[in-house]
């Protein structure tokens, strides 16, 4: 069961100092139905990761990161990701920090299994804006 949100480790985390969403490395793993992903995940996991030729297992790195604050919440994106001739089916994925030991940041459920065949696959997140946003702290 794929179940979306930031996870619990991340929000003390954030409050610990360990993660700079700017300077870490921030990747997005992406995975099958069968995956366990949740609230409770703690770090990236192999387990029920899609694979395609045109897929690296660990995911990609998330590029261009930005952070702001405004209207009472802190919130961050990046650039959208896509990955190129791939073929799979996948239902959702894992944001983590490379940096920091693979620990979790949040998991997305795209709702229903996405297949491609041969084809590009693009997450398209959120607009940058402090009730959109991709990560988002209230």
């Amino acid at each position: 069961m794929i179940t979306a949100g930031l996870v619990t480790s991340f929000k003390g985390e954030l409050l610990e100092g360990i993660h700079d969403l700017l300077t870490d490395t921030i990747k997005i793993a992406l995975y099958n139905s069968s995956a366990n992903l949740g609230p409770s995940t703690l770090i990236y996991t192999a387990s029920n990761e899609v694979t395609s030729s045109g897929y690296v297992a660990g995911g990609q790195t998330l590029l261009n990161p930005l952070v702001a604050s405004a209207d009472g919440a802190g919130y961050a994106s990046f650039d959208d990701p896509i990955w190129y001739a791939t073929t799979f089916s996948v239902r959702g994925a894992l944001i983590y920090n490379a940096t920091k030991a693979n620990r979790a940041i949040g998991v997305l459920n795209f709702g229903l299994d996405q297949v491609t065949l041969t084809q590009d696959f693009k997450i398209q997140f959120p607009a940058f804006h402090p009730e959109t946003a991709l990560i988002r702290i209230n």
